[in-house]
């Protein structure tokens, strides 16, 4: 997949909107203001770059200088970076690989951490308040009960796999079996051998 201008467009504003207006976070903007991120992901063909302001942060698809921080990670690891607590377990673990000031992105995990993302306040200018709490609280709903059934059929699986474990016959019993088959072959070899002397009289 390669990233477009409209791409990176709609990210920008989308960061701008999260992470720019809520005037709680500006001291922890502040701590990346002036300095540039890199996310290289397996998904994509070009990393996009942040470049952190103080009044927005610009997101660039094609940046030939070198960031103060690159990061190089997967789609499905991306959405761990919400939790700085994540952060050191995830660089040892090898889902995170981190090059140059490792702070940038310490201080980008915080600002998202910090960030409200609270879907009925970018609703509520297009929409009115009502109506963005109302599609706010079916959308939560929603990923509730999607991933409250996603849990029970994971629970339901997970049990079938135990029950089925419980049933195979284990190491010992295998050995008998095979032992008993081997006694039974050998009596019906004898038995076989009884027959033929009995016929042979």
């Amino acid at each position: 997949m390669t990233l477009t201008p409209l791409l990176t467009a709609g990210l920008e504003t989308a960061l701008n909107q999260v992470l720019y207006r809520d005037r709680g976070l500006k001291a922890a903007r502040q701590r990346l203001n002036g300095k540039s991120l890199a996310i290289e992901l397996a998904e994509l063909k070009q990393p996009i770059t942040f470049i952190f302001s103080e009044k927005q942060v610009d997101v660039i698809g094609d940046w030939n200088d070198t960031p103060d921080c690159l990061v190089k990670t997967r789609l499905a690891t991306l959405r761990k970076l919400r939790d700085r607590q994540q952060l050191t377990s995830l660089i040892r673990s090898g889902e995170l690989e981190v090059t140059g000031d490792l702070q940038v992105v310490q201080q980008f995990s915080a600002l998202i951490d910090l960030a409200e993302l609270d879907p009925a306040e970018y609703l509520a200018p297009w929409t009115g308040d009502i109506v963005a709490q109302g599609v706010s609280q079916f959308a939560r709903r929603g990923v509730q009960f999607f991933s409250g059934d996603l849990k029970r059929k994971q629970g339901y699986l997970s049990q079938a796999l135990t029950e089925e474990w419980r049933l195979a016959p284990g190491n010992l019993e295998l050995a008998w079996f095979a032992e008993e088959v081997d006694a039974t072959s050998r009596e019906l070899s004898a038995l076989e051998a009884r027959l033929n002397a009995l016929e042979g009289k």
